[in-house]
């Protein structure tokens, strides 16, 4: 294992705890996602119908979608990394696969299309809907919930990914050459001083 590998798994260390998901599962799924964004043509997706991937795609790009400053959910292999952690975490596949079921059902009586198929409007309207929990409308729970977690999964898919790496604009693990301590204004800042 090299340097950069190992600072990839430490940093999916806090994700991991944060959203529940037990590291040596967010390492190997952060590992699967970091292949397919190389090279997205070699992923073929274990859980999810060629359907449900590209909803996958489209929803994960609606969390996290390219910006001025880094690439998209996609870009940085989200939907990969998804698709490893239903297989990895089988109690998930349930609530992922019938959110998914509710989110086309919920365009189709809206809409008459599967929401892969809506306008960026349409699509909007339903996500307002179920992506602010306080004033979400009491039928549309269940896709507030599914959301909820979809959302997390976007969250660590990206955040521990290269791209998410560098979107968070990440200053450490770099090499000082000679520390001299911490500089004086940060300990006025604090209020405290070196002990002579």
């Amino acid at each position: 294992m090299d340097r950069r590998e190992m600072l990839q798994i430490l940093a999916t260390v806090p994700l991991a705890h944060a959203f529940g998901i037990p590291a040596g599962a967010l390492e190997r799924a952060a590992a699967q996602a970091a292949q397919a964004a190389q090279d997205p043509a070699s992923f073929v997706a274990q859980f999810f119908t060629p359907h449900e991937l590209r909803t996958v795609t489209v929803l994960a790009d609606l969390v996290i979608p390219r910006d001025e400053r880094s690439g998209s959910a996609s870009d940085a292999g989200v939907p990969a990394f998804i698709d490893f952690m239903m297989i990895d975490r089988p109690q998930m596949q349930a609530s992922i696969r019938d959110g998914l079921t509710w989110l086309d059902a919920e365009t189709r009586r809206r809409f008459d299309r599967a929401f892969i198929d809506a306008t960026a409007a349409q699509q909007a309207a339903i996500l307002d809907d179920i992506a602010w929990p306080a004033r979400a409308p009491e039928p549309m729970q269940a896709g507030v919930a599914f959301f909820n977690r979809f959302r997390d999964l976007v969250a660590s898919g990206f955040w521990s990914s290269k791209i998410g790496v560098e979107d968070l604009r990440y200053m450490g693990n770099t090499v000082v050459p000679q520390w001299n301590g911490c500089p004086d204004e940060a300990l006025q800042h604090l209020g405290v001083t070196y002990a002579d």
